[in-house]
């Protein structure tokens, strides 16, 4: 039984800080070895958040024997190589979202994580906070009636700058793959694997998507309607919505915040207002940690069967707006 969890940190960009310095908010989590391409980098991340054991190279971090899992942070294109390569040396791996860039990456992960017997896990926090696990279990419990619709937006205001990762096309940049996949991702939740996709989208400046538009129909007749772009700052707001009441959440829906259940007489019947303190990406290490002290290979919040899923609307929605990328250049 591990009782400590000691984390291996892949990469030392802004999310691998973000989550590193969430989880230290955890007291039976440590970070105690970060790996990077540069061992100069690797020493600034470990120096910033004294994490004593730091590597040059990826292979040592996977070698290291005091490292209990893997959280790979790296950029997209490289998902899929970097979890295969941990798992491939025995080490459970939490992965950034969106997985990979395909379902035929993400098969081939989760084919690997089979093999080895190893927890594998995507990192998509939103599905592991509070506001959303009380909104599941708002939908199971049956008082919204029969779900009809679904409506989530994500939309961001970068600058445009052309090596900006978000308008990179060899780092998988693009409105979908680093913003789409949370309104993607929630649909999933909501409602399951769609029947079928509708996808309009506008480039950006350098070829990648600036916004994409995405109707997925159901066969319940349910239908979702997504939105994101990394052009311009929306509402960022969801609202799922049911024969019998909905719940309107604020935003930013995917982050820790509010929501609130309306009955069809306009009433406010159940929501929620707690504070949270902290970003929020430990609640996925959290569970991390109690699959991996459980035996369990992967998380009934985040099945792997959805994950896959997921990625399958990712490649169809990608086919549909013509998006494609090159090779990552390493």
């Amino acid at each position: 039984m591990i009782k400590e969890m000691r984390w291996g940190i892949l990469s030392t960009g802004l999310i691998a800080d973000q989550f590193t310095r969430d989880v230290q908010r955890l007291s039976d989590h440590k970070v105690v070895s970060v790996g990077s391409r540069s061992l100069e980098k690797a020493n600034e991340f470990a120096d910033r958040f004294s994490i004593k054991k730091r590597h040059g190279s990826y292979i040592e971090l996977f070698n290291d024997p005091e490292v209990d899992g893997i959280y790979v942070a790296t950029h997209h294109p490289l998902h899929a190589r970097d979890t295969i390569a941990a798992l491939s040396a025995g080490k459970p791996v939490l992965c950034e979202k969106p997985f990979a860039m395909s379902y035929e990456e993400t098969k081939a992960m989760v084919d690997k994580a089979h093999e080895k017997n190893l927890l594998l896990m995507e990192a998509m926090w939103a599905r592991y906070l509070p506001h959303m696990v009380r909104i599941r279990e708002i939908i199971n419990s049956g008082v919204l009636g029969e779900i009809i619709s679904v409506r989530a937006d994500h939309g961001q205001w970068f600058k445009l700058d052309p090596e900006f990762r978000l308008f990179k096309p060899e780092l998988g940049g693009g409105a979908l793959f680093d913003l789409g996949i949370y309104v993607v991702s929630f649909a999933s939740m909501v409602l399951g694997t769609p029947e079928r996709v509708t996808a309009r989208s506008t480039k950006a400046f350098t070829g990648v998507d600036g916004q994409t538009s995405i109707i997925l129909e159901y066969k319940s007749g349910a239908q979702a309607i997504l939105t994101a772009t990394n052009l311009a700052a929306t509402p960022n707001r969801a609202l799922i919505v049911g024969r019998d009441a909905r719940i309107e959440i604020d935003r930013t829906f995917y982050a820790p915040t509010t929501f609130r259940v309306i009955n069809n007489k306009d009433e406010i019947i159940d929501g929620w207002d707690k504070k949270y303190v902290g970003h929020g990406l430990r609640e996925e290490a959290a569970e991390f940690a109690r699959c991996l002290r459980s035996g369990e290979k992967e998380s009934p919040m985040m099945p792997l069967a959805e994950t896959l899923s997921i990625m399958k609307t990712l490649d169809e929605v990608k086919s549909q707006i013509g998006l494609t990328f090159p090779e990552f250049i390493k």
